[in-house]
Protein backbone atom coordinates (compact mmCIF):
# COMPACT_ATOMS: atom_id res chain seq x y z
CA UNK A 1 0.00 0.00 0.00
CA UNK A 2 2.82 2.60 0.99
CA UNK A 3 4.89 2.11 -1.89
CA UNK A 4 1.77 1.96 -4.47
CA UNK A 5 1.14 5.47 -2.57
CA UNK A 6 4.95 6.44 -3.70
CA UNK A 7 4.02 5.26 -7.02
CA UNK A 8 1.06 8.05 -7.33
CA UNK A 9 3.25 10.40 -5.40
CA UNK A 10 2.54 13.66 -7.28
CA UNK A 11 2.73 18.02 -6.36
CA UNK A 12 1.03 17.32 -3.03
CA UNK A 13 4.17 17.46 -1.15
CA UNK A 14 5.60 20.28 -3.40
CA UNK A 15 2.13 22.10 -2.12
CA UNK A 16 3.21 21.13 1.54
CA UNK A 17 6.80 22.38 1.21
CA UNK A 18 5.71 25.38 -0.71
CA UNK A 19 3.38 26.84 2.56
CA UNK A 20 5.81 25.06 5.20
CA UNK A 21 8.16 27.81 5.60
CA UNK A 22 10.34 29.69 8.21
CA UNK A 23 7.65 32.28 8.53
CA UNK A 24 4.63 29.21 8.96
CA UNK A 25 7.46 28.05 11.59
CA UNK A 26 7.60 31.28 13.31
CA UNK A 27 4.25 32.28 13.58
CA UNK A 28 3.88 28.35 14.89
CA UNK A 29 5.85 28.88 16.89
CA UNK A 30 4.48 32.43 18.51
CA UNK A 31 1.18 30.72 19.15
CA UNK A 32 2.82 27.93 20.52
CA UNK A 33 4.65 30.37 22.94
CA UNK A 34 1.91 32.99 23.34
CA UNK A 35 -1.45 30.64 23.94
CA UNK A 36 -0.33 27.15 24.11
CA UNK A 37 -2.76 24.49 22.36
CA UNK A 38 -5.74 26.94 21.72
CA UNK A 39 -5.19 27.59 18.95
CA UNK A 40 -4.73 24.32 17.20
CA UNK A 41 -8.37 24.91 15.86
CA UNK A 42 -7.24 27.45 13.40
CA UNK A 43 -4.42 25.29 12.22
CA UNK A 44 -7.00 22.67 11.75
CA UNK A 45 -9.32 25.27 10.06
CA UNK A 46 -6.41 26.56 7.94
CA UNK A 47 -5.75 22.95 6.48
CA UNK A 48 -9.11 21.83 5.48
CA UNK A 49 -9.59 25.43 3.55
CA UNK A 50 -6.27 24.73 1.94
CA UNK A 51 -7.24 20.99 0.94
CA UNK A 52 -11.07 22.25 -0.91
CA UNK A 53 -8.99 25.08 -2.95
CA UNK A 54 -5.91 22.73 -3.45
CA UNK A 55 -8.35 20.14 -4.73
CA UNK A 56 -9.95 22.50 -7.21
CA UNK A 57 -6.68 23.85 -8.52
CA UNK A 58 -5.34 20.30 -9.10
CA UNK A 59 -8.52 19.29 -11.12
CA UNK A 60 -8.58 22.31 -13.20
CA UNK A 61 -4.99 21.32 -13.84
CA UNK A 62 -5.97 17.74 -14.49
CA UNK A 63 -8.53 18.60 -16.82
CA UNK A 64 -7.57 21.70 -18.74
CA UNK A 65 -4.57 20.95 -18.89
CA UNK A 66 -3.47 24.72 -18.44
CA UNK A 67 -1.85 26.50 -15.31
CA UNK A 68 -4.45 28.78 -13.74
CA UNK A 69 -2.64 31.83 -14.41
CA UNK A 70 -3.08 30.99 -18.32
CA UNK A 71 -7.00 30.33 -17.83
CA UNK A 72 -7.14 34.18 -16.14
CA UNK A 73 -6.00 35.61 -19.47
CA UNK A 74 -7.93 33.38 -21.57
CA UNK A 75 -11.13 34.02 -19.86
CA UNK A 76 -11.59 37.88 -18.60
CA UNK A 77 -12.45 39.48 -22.32
CA UNK A 78 -12.46 42.35 -20.81
CA UNK A 79 -9.20 44.35 -21.63
CA UNK A 80 -9.00 46.69 -19.12
CA UNK A 81 -9.75 44.37 -16.68
CA UNK A 82 -7.14 41.76 -17.73
CA UNK A 83 -4.38 44.16 -17.47
CA UNK A 84 -5.22 44.93 -13.98
CA UNK A 85 -5.38 41.12 -13.10
CA UNK A 86 -2.04 40.39 -14.82
CA UNK A 87 0.02 43.25 -13.19
CA UNK A 88 -1.87 42.14 -9.62
CA UNK A 89 -0.79 38.67 -9.91
CA UNK A 90 3.03 39.84 -11.19
CA UNK A 91 2.93 41.67 -8.46
CA UNK A 92 1.79 39.55 -5.57
CA UNK A 93 3.30 36.31 -6.84
CA UNK A 94 6.60 37.32 -8.90
CA UNK A 95 7.71 40.52 -7.27
CA UNK A 96 6.03 38.89 -3.49
CA UNK A 97 8.08 35.20 -3.74
CA UNK A 98 11.29 37.61 -4.75
CA UNK A 99 10.75 39.59 -0.87
CA UNK A 100 9.73 36.22 0.48
CA UNK A 101 12.80 34.45 -1.01
CA UNK A 102 15.56 36.32 1.22
CA UNK A 103 13.19 35.17 4.24
CA UNK A 104 13.05 31.39 2.85
CA UNK A 105 16.50 31.43 2.75
CA UNK A 106 17.52 33.07 5.83
CA UNK A 107 15.57 30.48 7.80
CA UNK A 108 17.15 28.23 6.20
CA UNK A 109 20.39 29.23 7.10
CA UNK A 110 19.19 29.73 11.00
CA UNK A 111 18.42 26.07 11.10
CA UNK A 112 22.36 25.25 10.26
CA UNK A 113 23.82 28.22 12.42
CA UNK A 114 21.91 26.62 14.72
CA UNK A 115 23.77 23.49 14.65
CA UNK A 116 26.88 24.16 13.06
CA UNK A 117 27.66 28.24 14.13
CA UNK A 118 27.97 31.05 11.93
CA UNK A 119 29.97 30.86 8.56
CA UNK A 120 31.33 34.30 7.17
CA UNK A 121 33.37 35.34 4.89
CA UNK A 122 35.17 38.84 4.45
CA UNK A 123 34.48 40.21 0.83
CA UNK A 124 35.41 43.45 -0.06
CA UNK A 125 35.01 44.77 3.41
CA UNK A 126 32.04 43.43 3.84
CA UNK A 127 30.65 40.38 5.96
CA UNK A 128 29.03 37.65 4.11
CA UNK A 129 27.13 34.86 5.26
CA UNK A 130 28.35 31.45 3.45
CA UNK A 131 25.49 29.82 4.14
CA UNK A 132 23.14 31.19 1.86
CA UNK A 133 25.19 30.62 -0.80
CA UNK A 134 24.96 27.02 -0.19
CA UNK A 135 21.84 26.92 -0.37
CA UNK A 136 20.67 28.96 -3.06
CA UNK A 137 23.41 26.47 -4.94
CA UNK A 138 21.37 23.61 -4.43
CA UNK A 139 18.58 25.10 -5.07
CA UNK A 140 19.79 26.24 -8.66
CA UNK A 141 21.16 22.87 -9.09
CA UNK A 142 17.42 21.34 -8.59
CA UNK A 143 16.02 24.24 -10.36
CA UNK A 144 17.99 23.84 -13.74
CA UNK A 145 18.01 20.70 -13.98
CA UNK A 146 14.42 21.14 -15.13
CA UNK A 147 13.21 17.93 -14.65
CA UNK A 148 10.18 17.57 -12.51
CA UNK A 149 10.79 13.97 -11.27
CA UNK A 150 14.18 14.71 -10.11
CA UNK A 151 12.91 17.67 -8.30
CA UNK A 152 9.72 15.71 -6.66
CA UNK A 153 11.74 13.17 -5.16
CA UNK A 154 14.38 15.95 -3.50
CA UNK A 155 11.13 17.94 -2.60
CA UNK A 156 9.42 14.98 -1.00
CA UNK A 157 12.45 13.97 0.42
CA UNK A 158 13.00 16.89 2.70
CA UNK A 159 8.94 17.31 3.53
CA UNK A 160 9.41 13.72 5.12
CA UNK A 161 12.81 14.88 6.79
CA UNK A 162 10.77 18.15 8.05
CA UNK A 163 7.91 16.41 8.89
CA UNK A 164 9.81 13.79 10.96
CA UNK A 165 12.02 16.72 12.77
CA UNK A 166 9.00 18.14 13.90
CA UNK A 167 6.91 15.62 15.21
CA UNK A 168 10.38 13.94 16.78
CA UNK A 169 10.46 17.25 18.99
CA UNK A 170 6.59 17.47 19.70
CA UNK A 171 7.37 14.22 21.14
CA UNK A 172 9.89 14.76 22.80
CA UNK A 173 7.83 17.37 24.77
CA UNK A 174 5.32 14.79 26.28
CA UNK A 175 2.12 17.19 25.61
CA UNK A 176 -0.93 16.89 27.37
CA UNK A 177 -3.17 14.78 24.68
CA UNK A 178 -6.56 15.61 26.60
CA UNK A 179 -4.93 19.44 25.68
CA UNK A 180 -4.15 18.80 22.80
CA UNK A 181 -7.74 17.38 21.76
CA UNK A 182 -9.16 20.37 23.57
CA UNK A 183 -7.05 22.92 21.58
CA UNK A 184 -8.18 21.15 18.00
CA UNK A 185 -11.91 21.29 18.75
CA UNK A 186 -12.80 23.99 20.59
CA UNK A 187 -12.26 27.21 18.99
CA UNK A 188 -11.32 30.28 21.24
CA UNK A 189 -11.44 34.07 19.65
CA UNK A 190 -10.25 36.99 21.59
CA UNK A 191 -9.06 40.41 20.60
CA UNK A 192 -5.44 39.20 22.35
CA UNK A 193 -5.19 36.12 19.66
CA UNK A 194 -7.18 36.99 16.30
CA UNK A 195 -4.30 38.43 14.70
CA UNK A 196 -2.76 35.47 15.24
CA UNK A 197 -5.43 33.48 13.65
CA UNK A 198 -5.41 35.41 11.01
CA UNK A 199 -1.44 34.22 10.97
CA UNK A 200 -1.96 31.45 11.00
CA UNK A 201 -4.46 30.69 8.23
CA UNK A 202 -3.07 33.74 6.09
CA UNK A 203 0.05 31.40 6.16
CA UNK A 204 -1.53 27.92 5.37
CA UNK A 205 -3.62 29.32 2.67
CA UNK A 206 -1.62 30.68 -0.16
CA UNK A 207 -2.39 32.65 -3.09
CA UNK A 208 0.60 31.24 -5.43
CA UNK A 209 0.28 27.80 -3.86
CA UNK A 210 -2.78 27.55 -6.61
CA UNK A 211 -0.99 28.45 -9.35
CA UNK A 212 1.87 26.35 -8.47
CA UNK A 213 -0.27 23.02 -8.04
CA UNK A 214 -2.72 23.86 -11.21
CA UNK A 215 0.84 24.24 -13.36
CA UNK A 216 2.72 21.10 -12.08
CA UNK A 217 -0.26 18.47 -11.72
CA UNK A 218 0.39 18.81 -15.86
CA UNK A 219 3.92 18.03 -15.39
CA UNK A 220 2.53 14.51 -13.42
CA UNK A 221 -0.77 13.54 -15.02
CA UNK A 222 -2.41 13.78 -18.33
CA UNK A 223 -5.53 11.95 -17.97
CA UNK A 224 -9.06 12.87 -16.29
CA UNK A 225 -8.56 8.87 -14.54
CA UNK A 226 -5.79 10.17 -13.02
CA UNK A 227 -8.19 12.73 -10.59
CA UNK A 228 -8.44 10.04 -8.09
CA UNK A 229 -4.64 9.54 -7.51
CA UNK A 230 -4.46 13.73 -7.38
CA UNK A 231 -7.34 14.27 -5.10
CA UNK A 232 -5.61 11.69 -2.42
CA UNK A 233 -2.16 13.23 -3.44
CA UNK A 234 -3.28 16.22 -2.44
CA UNK A 235 -5.46 15.18 1.03
CA UNK A 236 -2.60 13.63 1.89
CA UNK A 237 0.55 15.98 1.55
CA UNK A 238 -2.10 18.98 3.15
CA UNK A 239 -3.02 16.50 6.17
CA UNK A 240 1.31 15.92 6.69
CA UNK A 241 1.83 19.67 6.20
CA UNK A 242 -0.90 20.23 8.67
CA UNK A 243 0.65 17.77 11.49
CA UNK A 244 3.88 18.86 10.56
CA UNK A 245 2.42 22.86 11.50
CA UNK A 246 0.46 21.56 14.89
CA UNK A 247 3.64 19.81 15.94
CA UNK A 248 5.42 23.11 15.98
CA UNK A 249 2.76 24.89 17.88
CA UNK A 250 2.92 21.80 20.43
CA UNK A 251 6.75 22.02 20.59
CA UNK A 252 6.62 25.67 21.19
CA UNK A 253 4.04 25.45 24.37
CA UNK A 254 6.41 23.72 26.27
CA UNK A 255 8.09 26.75 26.39
CA UNK A 256 7.66 28.58 29.36
CA UNK A 257 8.90 31.80 28.39
CA UNK A 258 8.01 35.30 26.38
CA UNK A 259 11.50 36.25 25.44
CA UNK A 260 10.64 33.91 22.15
CA UNK A 261 10.19 35.26 18.40
CA UNK A 262 11.27 32.87 15.97
CA UNK A 263 11.78 28.98 15.36
CA UNK A 264 15.91 30.04 16.22
CA UNK A 265 14.89 30.76 19.92
CA UNK A 266 12.46 27.96 20.16
CA UNK A 267 15.47 25.23 19.20
CA UNK A 268 17.53 26.97 22.20
CA UNK A 269 14.39 27.20 24.74
CA UNK A 270 13.73 23.52 24.24
CA UNK A 271 17.41 22.41 24.96
CA UNK A 272 17.71 22.63 28.47
CA UNK A 273 14.69 21.41 29.02
CA UNK A 274 14.71 18.21 26.57
CA UNK A 275 18.50 18.25 26.15
CA UNK A 276 20.90 18.92 22.76
CA UNK A 277 18.80 16.64 20.55
CA UNK A 278 15.70 18.17 20.27
CA UNK A 279 17.48 21.51 19.68
CA UNK A 280 18.82 19.30 16.60
CA UNK A 281 15.74 18.16 15.48
CA UNK A 282 14.14 21.56 15.49
CA UNK A 283 17.21 22.80 13.07
CA UNK A 284 16.98 20.59 10.70
CA UNK A 285 13.08 20.72 10.66
CA UNK A 286 13.53 24.73 10.12
CA UNK A 287 16.52 24.12 8.09
CA UNK A 288 14.46 21.35 5.43
CA UNK A 289 11.23 24.25 5.50
CA UNK A 290 13.62 26.83 4.20
CA UNK A 291 14.69 25.24 1.47
CA UNK A 292 11.50 23.71 0.17
CA UNK A 293 10.44 26.72 0.21
CA UNK A 294 13.30 28.30 -1.55
CA UNK A 295 12.79 25.95 -4.23
CA UNK A 296 8.82 26.42 -4.88
CA UNK A 297 8.41 30.09 -4.33
CA UNK A 298 10.82 31.11 -7.89
CA UNK A 299 9.09 28.02 -9.22
CA UNK A 300 5.93 29.48 -8.81
CA UNK A 301 6.79 32.63 -9.61
CA UNK A 302 7.99 31.45 -13.04
CA UNK A 303 4.92 29.71 -13.49
CA UNK A 304 2.90 32.27 -12.85
CA UNK A 305 5.04 34.80 -15.49
CA UNK A 306 5.17 32.55 -18.16
CA UNK A 307 0.65 31.74 -17.84
CA UNK A 308 0.20 35.71 -17.46
CA UNK A 309 2.59 36.46 -20.53
CA UNK A 310 1.83 33.68 -22.99
CA UNK A 311 5.46 32.11 -22.43
CA UNK A 312 5.83 28.32 -22.59
CA UNK A 313 5.79 26.39 -19.55
CA UNK A 314 8.21 24.05 -19.81
CA UNK A 315 11.21 24.37 -17.06
CA UNK A 316 13.80 24.07 -19.55
CA UNK A 317 13.51 27.57 -21.07
CA UNK A 318 15.30 30.38 -21.12
CA UNK A 319 12.46 32.77 -20.17
CA UNK A 320 10.92 30.52 -17.58
CA UNK A 321 14.83 30.43 -16.13
CA UNK A 322 15.60 33.54 -16.43
CA UNK A 323 12.28 34.48 -13.91
CA UNK A 324 13.16 31.85 -11.31
CA UNK A 325 16.82 32.76 -11.56
CA UNK A 326 16.35 36.23 -10.57
CA UNK A 327 14.02 35.57 -7.81
CA UNK A 328 16.57 32.91 -5.98
CA UNK A 329 19.19 35.53 -7.26
CA UNK A 330 17.62 38.62 -4.75
CA UNK A 331 16.85 35.62 -2.50
CA UNK A 332 20.50 34.91 -1.61
CA UNK A 333 21.84 38.26 -2.43
CA UNK A 334 19.58 39.60 0.36
CA UNK A 335 19.78 36.88 2.85
CA UNK A 336 23.79 37.07 2.30
CA UNK A 337 24.06 40.44 3.40
CA UNK A 338 21.66 40.83 6.19
CA UNK A 339 19.39 43.27 3.58
CA UNK A 340 16.00 43.54 6.23
CA UNK A 341 13.22 44.04 3.28
CA UNK A 342 10.78 45.26 5.39
CA UNK A 343 8.96 47.71 2.58
CA UNK A 344 9.06 45.17 -0.16
CA UNK A 345 7.79 42.56 2.11
CA UNK A 346 4.85 44.91 2.99
CA UNK A 347 4.01 45.50 0.03
CA UNK A 348 3.96 41.72 -1.52
CA UNK A 349 1.46 41.38 2.29
CA UNK A 350 -1.13 43.92 0.43
CA UNK A 351 -0.91 42.22 -2.59
CA UNK A 352 -1.77 39.01 -1.50
CA UNK A 353 -4.15 40.32 1.32
CA UNK A 354 -5.93 41.52 -2.40
CA UNK A 355 -4.90 38.64 -4.39
CA UNK A 356 -6.19 35.29 -1.91
CA UNK A 357 -9.92 36.92 -2.03
CA UNK A 358 -9.66 37.47 -6.01
CA UNK A 359 -7.99 34.48 -7.07
CA UNK A 360 -9.99 32.21 -4.63
CA UNK A 361 -13.57 34.29 -6.08
CA UNK A 362 -11.74 32.98 -9.94
CA UNK A 363 -11.11 30.04 -9.34
CA UNK A 364 -14.56 29.27 -8.11
CA UNK A 365 -16.27 31.08 -11.27
CA UNK A 366 -13.88 28.50 -13.16
CA UNK A 367 -15.02 25.62 -11.30
CA UNK A 368 -18.87 25.87 -12.18
CA UNK A 369 -18.06 26.28 -15.85
CA UNK A 370 -19.22 23.65 -18.14
CA UNK A 371 -16.96 24.64 -20.59
CA UNK A 372 -13.88 24.29 -18.97
CA UNK A 373 -14.55 21.20 -16.76
CA UNK A 374 -17.46 19.48 -18.47
CA UNK A 375 -18.98 17.03 -15.64
CA UNK A 376 -15.94 17.70 -13.41
CA UNK A 377 -17.38 21.10 -12.45
CA UNK A 378 -17.70 21.76 -8.74
CA UNK A 379 -20.61 20.04 -7.12
CA UNK A 380 -22.88 21.83 -4.31
CA UNK A 381 -21.02 20.54 -1.56
CA UNK A 382 -17.80 21.66 -3.10
CA UNK A 383 -19.33 24.84 -3.91
CA UNK A 384 -20.64 25.40 -0.07
CA UNK A 385 -17.43 24.77 1.30
CA UNK A 386 -15.39 27.23 -1.48
CA UNK A 387 -18.29 30.09 -0.92
CA UNK A 388 -17.26 30.13 2.62
CA UNK A 389 -13.73 29.95 2.29
CA UNK A 390 -13.92 32.82 -0.04
CA UNK A 391 -16.14 34.72 3.01
CA UNK A 392 -12.70 34.18 5.14
CA UNK A 393 -10.48 34.97 2.66
CA UNK A 394 -11.92 38.57 2.27
CA UNK A 395 -12.19 38.89 5.74
CA UNK A 396 -8.30 37.74 5.79
CA UNK A 397 -7.51 40.17 3.21
CA UNK A 398 -9.17 43.33 4.74
CA UNK A 399 -7.08 42.40 8.00
CA UNK A 400 -4.10 41.62 6.90
CA UNK A 401 -4.12 45.09 4.66
CA UNK A 402 -5.18 46.87 7.47
CA UNK A 403 -2.83 45.57 9.46
CA UNK A 404 0.06 46.74 7.41
CA UNK A 405 -1.20 50.24 7.34
CA UNK A 406 -1.36 49.91 11.06
CA UNK A 407 -5.08 50.78 10.95
CA UNK A 408 -5.88 47.15 13.18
Amino acid sequence: MIKNWFKHIGPGPLVAAAFIGPGTVTVCTLAGVNFGFSLLWAMLLSFVATVVLQEMSARLGIISQKGLSEIITSEISNPIVKILAIILILSAIVIGNAAYEAGNISGSVLGLEAVFGESKLLVFGHSVNVFPLLIGGVAFILLFIGNYKILEKALVSLVILMSLAFLTTAILTKPSLSEVIKGLFVPKFSNDNILTVIALVGTTVVPYNLFLHASLVKEKWKHKADLKHARKDTIVAVVLGGVVSMCIIISAAAIKTAEVTNAADLAKGLEPLFGHYSSYFLSLGLFAAGITSAITAPLAAAYVASGCLGWSSSMKTKRFRMVWMFILGLGVLFSSIGFKSIEIIKFAQVANGLLLPVIAGFLLWIMNKTSILGTYKNTLVQNILGFVIFGIAIFLGVKSILKVFNLL
